[in-house]
């Protein structure tokens, strides 16, 4: 039997459906604006969103290549970009790695065993990630001078020293991860161990492959937060050859010349590994982020 609604019920629809559009657009536009100066000529971030002249100036720029001006001078890329998104995808594939494994680990043990002071290390966690990164910076930078005197490739300018400061924001993954595994019945664990199984391998062989979706949110996480994050790089790396993505755009924005076409497109050349990584997992993304916030 057809289902007759009233007018209302459509104008209701129609409202919906035309405040889902403007916040889509909303979101899309500071998108589209930097595509917009990435595509113009000179490097100019005021004018409409649609380029009077199509110029992929920037682009080649930003990909290495160089191109003859409008007054047959040649031009030359300025800095190695392609060369500090290989950096960033490098420092975050293996901060990535690093914090999945220390997460995980300790995730197990604050979850399945017994020990003294497990609780007072999980609150002790759970404080330490309330402060923001940007107060330790002092200290980090202090930290990996002095271990670099012993261990150059963990000293400052390292990509070693990098990746085991960002291994320092474990805190929030544990807790998510911890949450994940008191979801799995522990009587699925004791049967295997009542057949014989030490504890590692019922980690390794039981709850692990059950907890796959959210080891791949974490990493996932720890992969962005890496590529993305910007004070503690910008205090640990010096050299050009050796900057992240993030960092060395900065140097496009120098005092009285802001080269904004080439920041543009520098900027979304460094979203691609994360749209990628995103659209190759989003399937165990979703699944684990529903699931690891059911039990704390």
């Amino acid at each position: 039997m057809a289902m007759v609604l009233d007018k209302s019920h459509t104008g209701r629809v129609a409202a919906t459906h035309i405040a889902l559009i403007a916040f889509i657009a909303l979101c899309l536009f500071p998108f589209l604006m930097i595509v917009s100066i990435s595509l113009r000529s000179g490097n100019f971030a005021a004018g409409g969103i649609i380029p009077d002249h199509i110029s992929l100036e920037h682009w080649k720029l930003a990909l290495g290549f160089s191109y003859i001006d409008q007054f047959g001078h040649q031009v030359d890329p300025p800095f190695p970009v392609l060369h500090w998104l290989w950096n960033s995808c490098k420092v975050a594939l293996m901060t990535a790695v690093v914090v999945l494994v220390l997460s995980t680990t300790c995730a197990y043990a604050f979850a399945r065993l017994k020990f003294v002071g497990r609780k007072f290390g999980l609150n002790a966690l759970f404080l330490m990630q309330m402060f923001p990164s940007v107060l330790s910076l002092i200290a980090i930078y202090a930290i990996f001078d002095q271990i670099g005197n012993y261990v150059p490739w963990l000293g400052i300018d390292s990509h070693g020293s990098l990746v085991l400061a960002y291994a320092g924001g474990v805190a929030l993954h544990i807790w998510t991860i911890k949450g994940y595994f008191e979801t799995i019945p522990v009587e699925i664990e004791e049967a295997a161990l009542v057949d014989g199984a030490s504890h590692f391998q019922t980690f390794r062989y039981v709850l692990l492959p059950m907890a796959v979706p959210i080891l791949i949110v974490v990493f996932l996480l720890a992969f962005i937060g890496a590529i993305i994050e910007y004070p503690v790089a910008s205090v640990l790396l010096h050299q050009e050859q050796n900057l992240t993505l993030a960092v060395g755009s900065k140097l496009y924005l120098y005092t009285q010349n802001y080269l904004w076409g080439d920041f543009a497109a520098a900027a979304i050349l460094s979203g691609l590994p994360i749209t990628l990584l995103f659209l190759l997992s989003q399937k165990w993304m979703v699944n684990g982020l529903t699931s690891g916030g059911v039990k704390g």
